[in-house]
C-alpha cells in the first residue's frame, strides 16, 4: 500500500512546478486526488497524464479557493488532506511595489491558503476525522532578498498562519505543517528569471554551480517530503515551519 492509499488530497496550484510533483507523487501513493489551476489546457493534459481530477480555479477569488475543497468534496465525498501549492513570485522592492502588486501577492501566497484551510478543516471537523495540511511556503518568510518584499511579507504571514491553526486544531487531530523551499528548479523559475533578471540559456547551471549541495531544489525531493508530511508516517509532528533549504538561516561566515 501507498503512503496516502485512499486518502482524498486537494492540492491547490497543481497544475505545474512543485504542485504538479506533489499531485504525481500523491497519485503514485494511491491518494485520490483533485488539483486546481487557472490554465484549463495545462490542468488537464496533467489530468490525462495522472488520472487525478482538474478544477479549473483562480485562488485569488476567495469563494474560489474555499470552491476548491467544496469541489473535491462533491467528487469524493469528504476531504483528508490538502496542500497549498499556489505561489506567485512576482518581483517588487520596498520602494517600488504599488498597492496593486501587494495584493496581488496576499491574495495568492496568504489569503488563498487561509480560506482554503477554512473549508477543510470545516469538514474535517464536522465529520469529526482527523486530516492533514501542508502549506508550501518560502524561505524569504526569514526575510528574503529586497526584489521579493511582499512576497516575502505573505510568505512570513502564511508561516505564522500555520503555526496559528495547527494549535487551533491539535485536538481535532488535524496536523498542519509548513514547508519553506528554498530555490527550486521549475518551469515557472525559469520563465521568473528570464523575465526580471534577463537570465540565458545555462542559469541553471551558473545557479547550481554557487549553491552548496551543486544543484537547485528538485520537484521531485520536495513531493516526496510533502508526501510524507501528509501521511500517518509523519507521526505526530504538527505546526511544524520546516526549512527546505541548503542554506542554513541564522549561520554565519
Amino acid at each position: 500500500m501507498g503512503l496516502l492509499e485512499d486518502k482524498v488530497v486537494l492540492v491547490n496550484g497543481g497544475s505545474q512546478g512543485v504542485g504538479a510533483g506533489i499531485v504525481r507523487a500523491a497519485v503514485r501513493e494511491g491518494a485520490l486526488v483533485v488539483f486546481t489551476g487557472r490554465r484549463a489546457e495545462v490542468g488537464e493534459k496533467l489530468a490525462a497524464d495522472t488520472g487525478a481530477r482538474f478544477v479549473q480555479a483562480d485562488l485569488a477569488d476567495p469563494a474560489q479557493a474555499r470552491g476548491s475543497v467544496v469541489s473535491a468534496i462533491d467528487v469524493h465525498g469528504r476531504i483528508d488532506c490538502l496542500v497549498n501549492a499556489a505561489g506567485l513570485t512576482s518581483r517588487g522592492s520596498l520602494l517600488d511595489t504599488t498597492p496593486e502588486l501587494f495584493d496581488q501577492h496576499m491574495a495568492i501566497n496568504l489569503r488563498a491558503p487561509f480560506f482554503a484551510m477554512q473549508a477543510a478543516v470545516a469538514d474535517m471537523v464536522a465529520r469529526k476525522t482527523p486530516g492533514t495540511i501542508v502549506n508550501i511556503g518560502s524561505n524569504c518568510a526569514h526575510g528574503g532578498p529586497p526584489f521579493l518584499a511582499p512576497y516575502s511579507a505573505a510568505k512570513a504571514g502564511l508561516a505564522g498562519l500555520t503555526r496559528n491553526a495547527a494549535h487551533a486544531h491539535r485536538w481535532d487531530r488535524i496536523r498542519i505543517n509548513g514547508l519553506n523551499i528554498g530555490w527550486t528548479d521549475t518551469e515557472g523559475e525559469d520563465a521568473v528569471q528570464r523575465a526580471f533578471h534577463a537570465a540565458g540559456d545555462d542559469w541553471r547551471e551558473q545557479a547550481a554551480a554557487a549553491q552548496p549541495m551543486g544543484k537547485l531544489g528538485q520537484v521531485d525531493e520536495i513531493a516526496d517530503f510533502v508526501v510524507f508530511l501528509l501521511s500517518d508516517r509523519s507521526g505526530v509532528v504538527t505546526g511544524s515551519v520546516i526549512d527546505w533549504d541548503q542554506n542554513v538561516f541564522g549561520g554565519q561566515d
